[in-house]
């Protein structure tokens, strides 16, 4: 009379980390990709914020939209998933912050997550919805960072 195994709860964590993973690489590939066409608009989402100088504000708001879409593709794919992760962790915690900051400065601008950015009128302003989202998704990434291994992944592939 043993246990009996129970292959369903043994597979919620595989689709929990398929999910987390192709959650967290669509939004940053998503991301990039609406901003990586105009990087006149990118510059100006970052420098929106008052958080950099402004010459580095537009080295960032050039280089982040490239660098998301590389991040989200290797997680879409499942290469590297935990520094992969960790990077699209530490990327949503710097949004989090940075809205935070824009929110404690009144500053009415448009988070520019995807595309857009700039000022808008303080009505339009969704600070609230734009931290919560960003949890959610910074929650996908450590379940990565603890989690690495997910079914479909280039990761399962090559290195078992």
């Amino acid at each position: 009379m043993g246990l009996k195994y129970n292959r369903a709860a043994v597979r919620l964590p595989d689709v929990i980390g398929l999910a987390a993973r192709l959650i967290l690489g669509v939004v940053l590939v998503w991301a990039g990709a609406s901003k990586v066409t105009n990087p006149a608009a990118s510059e100006l989402a970052v420098r929106a914020y008052k958080l950099l100088n402004y010459d580095v504000a537009g080295y960032v708001g050039l280089g982040l939209p490239v660098v998301e879409i590389l991040v989200g593709l290797l997680l879409v794919v499942g290469l590297l998933t935990r520094w992969s992760a960790l990077a699209g962790g530490l990327m949503m915690l710097a949004f989090i912050f940075g809205i935070s900051w824009a929110w404690a400065h009144g500053y009415s601008i448009d988070c520019g997550c995807f595309g857009g950015g700039g000022t808008i009128a303080a009505s339009q302003t969704q600070y609230p919805l734009e931290i919560v989202r960003d949890v959610g998704i910074a929650a996908c990434a450590a379940w990565l960072v603890v989690r690495p291994r997910t079914p479909y992944s280039l990761d399962h592939r090559l290195f078992g």
